[in-house]
C-alpha cells in the first residue's frame, strides 16, 4: 500500500511540506512519501527537481500552479479515485499557506478522497518565533496586494488586530510597504526576517520608520517577513478619541466641523479624510446628489 494509510479503493492526497531554503528542514516522513507516491504535484517542477536531485528521489512530476489549478484538479481526481497516490508540493514550504491547491484539496474532501496534511517548514512560522513577538496568538495576512490603494485598503482592516502580523512581501516593495504602514499604524515595533534558513539569514529589529531607513539606504534582498507589533492600548485609546463622528450622519459630521469655524471646502473635505471616502462621494452626499 503505497505512501500507507490509504483506504482500499481510493487513492490518498498527501500535502508535503518541502524546506524554505536549507535542503535539511525536511521530515524522514515527507522523504518517505515523496518517494512512495505514484505523482508529485509541483508549483514549479524545477524548483522541486533539484529538491528531488539532493534526496534520489525519481517519482514522476506534474506542475500545478495558479494558472492550471481547475484544469489538472478535474485530471487529478479521476487519478485519485482509480487509487492512486498524490503528493502536492510548493516551491517551498507548506502547500496552501499562500499557495495554491485549495481547489484540490476541497474537491477531494467533496469526492471522500482522503487528505493528509504532514507537518513541515513555514517561513511565517520560522520568522515569527525568532521575532521577540511569538508566544501567544498572531495573524497571518500573507502576500499583499501590489496596487498602493487597495493595500491601504488592507491595512485600515487590519490596524485594530491586537497580535502581532505577519506579511510575505517582495524585497523590491518591501520598503514602500514599510513606508505606508509607518504613515497608517503610526510608528510600531516591527521585524524584518530575511533569507530565513540559508546562509544569508538575518533579522532586523527595530520601528517601521527605523527599517524604513534600512530599506532606503541598502535595499532589500532576497526571500522576506515582515511581522508588525499589534495595536498597543494606547494606540487604540488614541484611535478610539480620533473616531468622535461614530453614529453621526455625514451631513452631521460635515455641520460638526463648520460650527467649529471651519470653511464648508475644507469641513467636506475632512470628512472624507475621516470616513476614507472619496470627497465627491461626501459632497454628493451632503448635497442630496445621491
Amino acid at each position: 500500500m503505497k505512501g500507507g494509510g490509504a483506504i482500499l479503493g481510493h487513492g490518498m492526497l498527501y500535502l508535503v511540506p518541502t524546506p524554505i531554503g536549507n535542503l535539511e528542514d525536511i521530515t524522514y516522513r515527507a522523504v518517505r512519501i515523496l518517494g512512495e507516491a505514484d505523482l508529485i504535484l509541483a508549483e514549479d517542477t524545477r524548483q522541486t527537481r533539484k529538491l528531488l536531485s539532493h534526496y534520489g528521489i525519481h517519482t514522476p512530476m506534474r506542475s500545478m500552479h495558479e494558472h492550471n489549478e481547475e484544469k489538472r484538479t478535474s485530471e487529478l481526481l479521476a487519478t485519485l479515485q482509480d487509487g492512486e497516490q498524490c503528493a502536492l508540493v510548493s516551491d517551498a514550504g507548506t502547500p496552501l499557506v499562500s499557495d495554491p491547491g485549495e481547489r484540490l484539496v476541497r474537491t477531494c474532501i467533496y469526492a471522500g478522497v482522503p487528505v493528509v496534511s504532514l507537518p513541515g517548514a513555514n517561513a511565517a512560522v520560522t520568522a515569527l518565533v525568532a521575532s521577540g513577538f511569538g508566544g501567544g496568538p498572531f495573524h497571518f495576512q500573507g502576500f499583499l496586494p501590489r496596487k498602493k490603494k487597495d493595500r491601504k485598503e488592507m491595512f485600515e482592516r487590519l490596524r485594530r488586530i491586537q497580535a502581532p502580523i505577519v506579511f510575505y512581501e517582495s524585497p523590491y516593495r518591501l520598503t514602500s510597504t514599510i513606508e505606508q504602514l509607518a504613515e497608517t499604524w503610526a510608528n510600531r515595533e516591527a521585524v524584518v526576517a530575511r533569507e530565513v534558513t540559508k546562509h544569508y539569514e538575518e533579522f532586523h529589529r527595530g520601528r517601521l520608520e527605523e527599517l524604513a531607513r534600512i530599506g532606503r539606504e541598502n535595499g532589500w534582498r532576497g526571500e522576506c517577513c515582515l511581522i508588525v507589533a499589534g495595536v498597543s492600548d494606547k494606540e487604540l485609546e488614541e484611535d478610539q478619541t480620533s473616531l468622535w463622528w461614530t453614529g453621526m450622519a455625514v451631513i452631521q459630521h460635515v455641520k460638526a466641523y463648520e460650527d467649529n469655524g471651519w470653511d464648508r471646502k475644507a469641513a467636506l473635505k475632512q470628512c472624507a479624510a475621516d470616513r476614507k471616502m472619496s470627497k465627491n462621494d461626501v459632497y454628493a452626499i451632503y448635497h442630496g446628489l445621491e
